[in-house]
């Protein structure tokens, strides 16, 4: 088995634009969704991201507050599961809850990092 991250990008309906009711049926489907990824046993770890943040860029460090991407653009938070391939993981990221407000999924291999 090998490691991979699904990294969120956010859809097209803002969460201003959300009922709390919506919000929290919303919550619940991405419960449920990691709740069966973990009783499979592929689930590893993950949490979403806050969207204030700094970006630190080039050889002189310069930091600028960011992430500026457009919205549905940026990444809202990040999934490591086990998978025997990427067409698995790809697989199992189609029942991201994310995927009803426009939202995407990037599916990439964790590369081992050797020391």
């Amino acid at each position: 088995m090998s490691e991979y991250m699904y990294l969120f990008r956010r859809g097209e309906i803002p969460e201003a634009q959300r009922s709390p009711e919506q919000m929290q049926a919303h919550l619940q489907k991405w419960r449920d969704w990691i709740q069966a990824l973990s009783q499979q046993g592929t689930f590893i770890a993950g949490q979403p991201l806050q969207n204030e943040g700094q970006v630190v860029a080039g050889r002189a460090k310069v930091i600028t507050d960011g992430p500026f991407a457009e919205g549905k653009e940026m990444v809202g938070g990040y999934l490591i599961v086990r998978a025997s391939d990427l067409p698995e993981a790809v697989e199992k990221s189609k029942g991201c809850p994310i995927f009803e407000y426009g939202g995407s999924v990037e599916v990439r291999a964790i590369q081992p990092f050797n020391l």
